[in-house]
Parts: structure tokens; sequence; C-alpha cells
């Protein structure tokens, strides 16, 4: 009794995304046919894989022992398949890609845009969400997000080395008010808060001379997107803390006004990372030339 590739490939993905939606837009193919991919397979193998209800798909025991013993062998496709493709002239393929939305944002123009124009015949597909998520595990060919936030497992290949966040508010909210001189002057204004992944409230972080403030601001609106809190800011609701590549256009027009940027240390800035322990596609080769491209332009 055979399975297909395809429907290897099926079972790993929905195994992958916990769901048909998700592991269909993956393979490229509607969810109603991949779940009869996976069906017909049960009903060869006279075994369930997964045990689904109207709210969930996950593996059954038998699904388990199964995923453990093809991904492997995917794998190592995978890596032939590549691996033969080196002798193309040209990267070719599926790159994907994960990624916080203010880091796409951030590189949309310089960077991914760029490489599409280069490399046409290289299928990018950009993933993103502010939840750092298992990029191998989650079938990714790498990620990018905060150095500091990376798993020293993986290889991190700079893209921004340093970055900065800075206090603002809009000309309108500081029409009769002294501006901030301290972090501790922040108590006597109204600030636009950021809910984190897991539920905690962001604290703003300063720190000069060696002296590190760690401020829990107050104020009447919270978002859980930057883009929302620059809008409110800029509407005039408060003082934000953002970083400085969301803030430059507004800083350049006047919109935005910076304050304590005495106090505003360089951090970590974006790398791109993956797996040490996989082989490089040309694909993925590629973008990091791109990368060290710009890295050596910028200098």
């Amino acid at each position: 009794m055979r399975a297909s590739l395809v429907e290897l490939e099926a079972v790993a993905a929905v195994a992958r995304h916990g769901g048909f939606r998700a592991a269909a837009r993956e393979l490229g193919m509607s969810s109603s046919a991949l779940s009869h991919a996976i069906a017909a397979l049960e009903e060869r193998l006279a075994v369930r894989l997964f045990n689904r209800t109207t709210r969930s798909v996950a593996l059954s025991a038998a699904g388990e022992q199964f995923l453990s013993e093809i991904v492997p062998a995917l794998q190592t496709l995978e890596k032939a398949i590549e691996s033969v493709g080196e002798h193309a002239d040209r990267p070719s393929g599926r790159l994907r890609l994960n990624m916080a939305p203010g880091a796409a944002r951030i590189l949309m123009r310089p960077l991914l845009l760029e490489y599409a124009r280069r490399y046409p015949e290289v299928e990018l597909e950009v993933v993103t969400e502010n939840a750092l998520v298992d990029v191998v595990g989650k079938g990714f060919d790498a990620g990018i997000r905060l150095t500091e936030a990376i798993s020293p497992d993986m290889v991190a290949v700079p893209i921004i080395p340093k970055m900065r966040s800075f206090v603002v508010g809009s000309p309108h909210y500081f029409e009769g008010r002294d501006k901030p001189v301290v972090p501790s002057d922040l108590s006597q204004y109204r600030c636009i808060q950021m809910r984190m992944n897991g539920g905690r409230l962001y604290r703003w972080e300063f720190e000069k001379h060696g002296e590190t403030h760690i401020i829990d601001v107050s104020g009447h609106l919270t978002f859980d997107a930057s883009d929302l809190i620059l809008e409110a800011t800029l509407a005039g609701f408060g003082l934000a803390y953002l970083g400085e590549h969301a803030l430059a256009p507004h800083l350049a027009s006047g919109q935005l006004i910076p304050v304590l940027e005495d106090w505003s240390p360089s951090y970590p800035g974006l790398s791109l990372y993956f797996s040490q322990r996989r082989h490089v596609p040309s694909k993925l080769r590629a973008l990091i030339h791109l990368i060290r491209e710009h890295a050596v332009r910028d200098c």
C-alpha cells in the first residue's frame, strides 16, 4: 500500500498548522481537496491519523507515530530537490519568511520588494504575526525578529544592527504643556499603552550614563499594534513610545515631536535567522547576500 508524496506533505502540513485552512494555503490547494486527500489516505491505511472536531484538528496516537517517521524522509527529499536546484542559474522555488508586522513594514521596500524584483522565479511568501514562532516546526525557511529574541541555536544575520525608540507627542498635545525632562515626569502625562503578547503592558525603558529607568506609564488608551498607537498619537491623544523607523516620516514633517531623546538608548535591531542544522538553499542565500549588500552600502 503506497501513499503519494502529496498525501505525505498534506499530513505534515495539517499537523504543522493544526488545521486544514492554513495547511491548504501553504500547499496551494483548497481546504476541501486537502480534507479529501487526508480522508482517502486514512481509508487506505485503515487508521485515523487525525482526531477532528468542529473546533480543532489534532494528531491521533497513530498519526503522531506516522508523522515522526515521514518527516525525516520528507526533509531528505526536500534537501535533494534543493541540492539539484543549486545547479540552476538563478534561485527558484518558494521562500517562506515569518516576521512581526512592524518588521515587515520597515523592510518592505528596501528588502522584500527588492528581493522580489531581483528574483522573480522565487515565490516569496511573508507571514506576519506578533508571537514568536518555531520557524522550523511551522515550515518556514527563515524568520526576522529583534536580535535579542532569537534563540542562540539559530544562525542570525543582522539586517538593522541597532535601533532606537522615542517618546513622541503631537504639537496639538503639547499645546499649553511643558515637555517632560526626565522619565519620572511621564506620570503627569497621558500615555498610550502597548498590550504585549501574553497580556502584559509594555514598560517604557530609559537609560542615560548608566542610569536605568523602567516606567509603568498610565493612560486611557491601550492597543496591541504599533500602527494603531501611532495613529492615536498623531491625533493628539497622548504620548507614545515607538521605534524610530515608524516615526521617521512624522518626525521629519513635524507631525510628531520627540522628547527625552537623551534618555533613549539604542538596542539590538532586526536579524534574519534560520536553523544551523539545515542546508541553506540558493533562494535563502540570495536573501542573505542582499542583506549584506545593503549593510555594506549603508556603512
